[in-house]
């Protein structure tokens, strides 16, 4: 079933709708919230939360537009919300990672490679958990979900000059962080 056909159903009433884009959504969704809270418990908190305002706004969704990127949106923004009202950051967990890391990690050739591996993505983890709220989701929004700067300026309600801005402090302090590490091997 398409977005579409589920966002319609969940418009006349049938929960099933809302079952579908949960089942193709919550996990990524929730991943997202993760790498800016950094807290899963809070982060399926705010995923919950955004389906159930989400579901309750329905009536006013234009079916014509895609579903995903509104969904996002609404999680990001909800997440940053959290994150401003919390001001704390746990570290980052290397166990809370995305499917394609953990896949990559599968599939290396060798033991060497797999421990080799698993201490890149510990840095990473840890570098873009040292990142103030803000840049996290910048950089979520645009190398998690591949949003265009001017969607990330939309999202954000903020000047597509803020978007490069945040960006741009984003990856000069991951570079600080991970450069001189990573550029020797």
């Amino acid at each position: 079933m398409s977005d579409r056909e589920s966002i319609r159903r969940l418009k006349n009433g049938d929960i099933g709708g809302l079952e579908t884009l949960i089942a193709r959504y919550q996990l990524k969704a929730v991943r997202a919230a993760y790498f800016i809270v950094q807290d899963e418990p809070t982060a399926e908190d705010i995923v919950q939360d955004t389906f159930l305002h989400i579901c309750e706004r329905i009536r006013y969704f234009d079916e014509a537009r895609p579903f995903e990127p509104y969904l996002m949106r609404s999680v990001i923004n909800a997440a940053l919300n959290v994150a401003k009202q919390c001001e704390r950051y746990a570290p980052a967990s290397n166990d809370c990672s995305p499917d394609g890391l953990d896949r990559l990690l599968a599939q290396a050739e060798s033991v060497e490679t797999q421990v080799e591996f698993s201490e890149i993505k510990r840095q990473i983890l840890e570098a873009i958990a040292s990142l103030p709220a803000r840049q996290r989701a910048a950089v979520v929004q645009r190398y998690y979900l591949d949003m265009s700067e001017q969607e990330m300026a939309a999202a954000l309600s903020a000047a597509p000059g803020t978007v490069k801005w945040l960006l741009n402090a984003a990856r000069s302090r991951l570079r600080a962080l991970l450069g001189g590490e990573r550029s020797a091997k």
